[in-house]
């Protein structure tokens, strides 16, 4: 049988650097012990850290590689090293792999009989099995829930019971995961998934698949809730997407009187079983496009209410949003500039605009309708790819006064782009801005050569705001900056009361500070190392020897090793016991 076809710069491309090197030396040191195929799959067996060998199932067609799964616990950026050692198998070694007949030729050989028996010995040896039995021959043998009636003729090409089985298990899965006492959510994602797919029917043209593919997901998730509802799993954000994808198919399809009563319906019995709320998807569907308030808005008479007639609903944004996508993807561009007018969709009119070449226009509606910095970095960035790189400065400058919370990114691009110009005059306030929100030392430093002269009276107001800062995570940069500067009674005070968690950084302060301030460095160490040792953690104790070499280069430096050696002679009488503990001693010269 023939292997896929794949070169090692694919192999590359799937895996980071890393795994790559990792997973190339276990090829070469003979890791991967058994490898068969089976039609269009690899099987292998990969030895690694674990007691058991680690598998592998590689899957492929005509084009090359379909699915690679492990059963290690990787979970980071592409392939593990397992499945690239696998792989380099397949690509340098293929002449060993061995070539075993599928499930399909195996049951093949037997007859009824033989096929019972199979299933029974094989239920004998691992009961579990039972279980997957059970449900995979209810798929089987229940009725499929009558679909929603499309116009004859209309042809589904799609899976709906493979759809409604992934669904199911993907319930099941998390059950498994809730009882193993997990707390992260493991069913958005995967059915966020499944809902995407049936949304790119859609966009493809495919509303027949599009619709039979969400009935098939929002039934099937309705009739299974009750398995994942008693581990306290919410539908709340599964619902939400599914609303916004019955929205988006019905507007993109062609619908009779009869199919929209069949959904109607269909999603009110789904809101009352489900304790869900579409109501939007059934606005979606009661409008249309041919709701009169919005086809006044599509001609160009705009209201103050928009294309709503009554009160305006908490959705309008989400709904006013797809109608914009769809009509975008239609070109159907003067429409999309009336509706989001009306609808007060300010970024998406302000950037219309500019991509259509309306510049004059977006810069004028700009002036009065601008109301975020987002709105103002959008529009700037969509100036800038059209070429109009001064108009494109002159707005982003203008978000600087406006509420938001990307002033940050703003201020980066917009620093880059007035330096690209040759403005500095425009990229110091721009740079400025950002590193106000995000300290950080690579930008004070840019600061600093943008500065020039003026740099003396801009570096007090940077360290102010240094010092004042709560950012999250802004320590990094405080140390950074205030070592840099030679302020170490400043460092010292950013990191006297952070957890070992940042161990690397107080390490950093305290090197520096060994000289300047060495009691410090005596009274935090100690603390540090003494709250593992006095609690016996031994996993830590490494961690512990650390902070104690800091204490001792302290004692030393500062000309008091006497009292060192009184406080190492305290320790070791203290904890003599704890062997582990006295051997690190030992080894590490602190005994």
């Amino acid at each position: 049988m023939s292997l896929p076809q794949i070169s090692e710069f694919t192999v590359r491309r799937y895996a980071n650097a890393k795994s790559f090197q990792r997973g190339e030396a276990y090829f070469e040191a003979g890791a991967v012990t058994t490898i068969t195929q089976r039609g269009q799959q690899i099987q292998a067996e990969v030895e690694g850290n674990e007691r058991l060998p680690y598998r592998v199932t590689v899957n492929f067609d005509d084009k090359g590689i379909t699915t690679a799964k492990c059963t290690c616990a990787y979970n980071l950026d592409g392939w593990c090293k397992h499945i690239v050692a696998t792989i380099l198998v397949t690509t340098r070694q293929p002449e060993i792999i061995e070539q075993r007949p599928t499930l399909e030729k195996l049951l093949d050989r037997l007859d009824y009989v033989q096929t019972q028996r199979l299933i029974q010995e094989l239920v004998a040896e691992q009961p579990q099995l039972i279980d997957v039995i059970d449900q995979h021959v209810s798929w089987m043998t229940n009725p499929i829930p009558k679909p929603i009636s499309t116009k004859p003729g209309r042809q589904v090409s799609v899976d709906l019971a493979a759809i409604r089985g992934q669904v199911k298990q993907i319930l099941r899965d998390a059950v498994r995961y809730f009882e193993e006492g997990y707390e992260e959510d493991p069913i958005t994602e995967d059915l966020f998934s499944l809902v995407q797919t049936a949304v790119e029917f859609s966009q493809q043209g495919q509303s027949d698949n599009a619709i039979a593919s969400l009935e098939a997901i929002t039934s099937t998730c309705v009739q299974n809730w009750d398995e994942v509802l008693e581990y306290g799993a919410d539908n709340d954000e599964i619902a939400w997407e599914l609303n916004l994808a019955w929205c988006e198919v019905i507007l993109c399809a062609e619908l009779t009187a009869e199919e929209k009563v069949d959904i109607q319906v269909s999603l009110e019995v789904w809101q009352d079983e489900w304790n869900a709320d579409f109501s939007m998807t059934l606005d979606a569907l009661r409008q249309g496009w041919d709701y009169p308030p919005l086809l006044r808005v599509l001609q160009g008479n705009i209201s103050e209410m928009g294309v709503w007639g009554q009160e305006i609903p908490n959705y309008a944004d989400d709904l006013a949003l797809i109608r914009l996508k769809i009509l975008e993807r239609q070109q159907r561009y003067q429409e999309y500039l009336y509706l989001a007018q009306a609808e007060g969709q300010t970024q998406e009119y302000l950037t219309m605009l500019g991509r259509l070449g309306r510049v004059e226009e977006a810069l004028a509606a700009a002036q009065t309708q601008m109301k975020s910095i987002e709105d103002a970095f959008a529009l700037a960035k969509t100036l800038a790819e059209q070429g109009s790189l001064a108009e494109a400065l002159d707005i982003a400058q203008t978000g600087f006064s406006l509420p938001g919370s990307c002033q940050y990114e703003l201020g980066i691009w917009t620093s880059d782009l007035a330096e690209a110009l040759g403005h500095p005059q425009a990229a110091l306030p721009a740079l400025m801005a950002a590193f106000q929100v995000k300290p950080c030392f690579v930008d004070y430093q840019r600061i600093a050569e943008l500065a020039g002269e003026k740099w003396e009276g801009i570096k007090t107001e940077l360290l102010r705001i240094i010092r004042t800062s709560r950012s999250w995570g802004v320590e990094s940069a405080k140390v950074d900056i205030f070592l840099y500067e030679g302020l170490i009674e400043d460092a010292i005070s950013t990191v006297t009361e952070l957890s070992s968690y940042n161990s690397a950084l107080i390490h950093r302060v305290m090197e520096a500070a060994v000289s300047h301030n060495p009691d410090w460095v005596i009274a935090n160490a100690r603390r540090r190392a003494e709250r593992i040792m006095d609690e016996g953690k031994a996993e830590y104790y490494d961690d512990a020897i650390k902070w104690l070499k800091k204490v001792r280069a302290a004692y030393i430096k500062s000309g008091r090793q006497a009292d060192w050696l009184k406080y190492r002679e305290k320790l070791i009488e203290v904890h003599a016991r704890k062997r582990k503990l006295m051997t690190m001693f030992k080894e590490q010269g602190l005994e």
